[in-house]
């Protein structure tokens, strides 16, 4: 199976999944994947978690597998929406949600909760990070409590983060592995 990822560590550790071939789609890799649970890890269990450009679902499968309470996966592309529900169809359904939607016209409505934990990894190239974490924030996907997972094809740099108009955030860790920058923030109060 040439598309594919193990889960890591946790309840299902080993358990093998695959993808589909999608231009664009780039899981994180295991390694990475280690790196951020690690920093992560009195800090997932029981917690709440949006995976907004899901892709094939390794970080959330993986959150589950440590002990999140609940992910909510959002996926545009219809092919992996549905390679999505078919992954994670062996967990009990109350420790998931998956909408098939942009997430960019989901973000632009109103949450009923906020996140403790978010994965954002965008599309590279596309530009949506900044808006994307702007519209988490105004639209109350997440609070002074949360912490955000950025992967991106750059440096995540206070500087970067800046044009945030509402929000102050503070970088806690950053790594790099090949051409993939990747750190965990978190939302500052003023």
């Amino acid at each position: 199976m040439q598309n594919s990822f193990r889960i890591i560590s946790g309840d299902f550790r080993g358990r093998k999944f695959s993808f589909p071939e999608v231009e664009g789609l780039r899981p994180t890799s295991g390694k990475i994947r280690e790196t951020l649970f690690n920093w992560l890890q009195f800090d997932i269990l029981n917690k709440t978690v949006l995976d907004p450009f899901a892709g094939s679902g390794a970080l959330s499968l993986e959150a589950i597998s440590r002990g999140a309470k609940e992910v909510y996966v959002i996926e545009k592309d219809s092919g992996v929406y549905a390679k999505l529900k078919s992954n994670f169809k062996f967990l009990d359904s109350g420790q998931f949600t998956i909408i098939n939607e942009d997430a960019m016209v989901h973000f632009s409505k109103p949450s009923k909760q906020s996140f403790d934990l978010v994965f954002l990894d965008p599309p590279f190239a596309k530009n949506l990070l900044l808006e994307t974490i702007e519209k988490l924030s105004n639209n109350h996907y997440i609070n002074n409590h949360s912490q955000i997972y950025i992967e991106s094809e750059y440096k995540i740099t206070e500087d970067n983060l800046s044009p945030l108009i509402n929000s102050h955030f503070k970088i806690s860790k950053q790594k790099k592995s090949g051409n993939v920058h990747y750190c965990l923030i978190s939302l500052q109060a003023l």
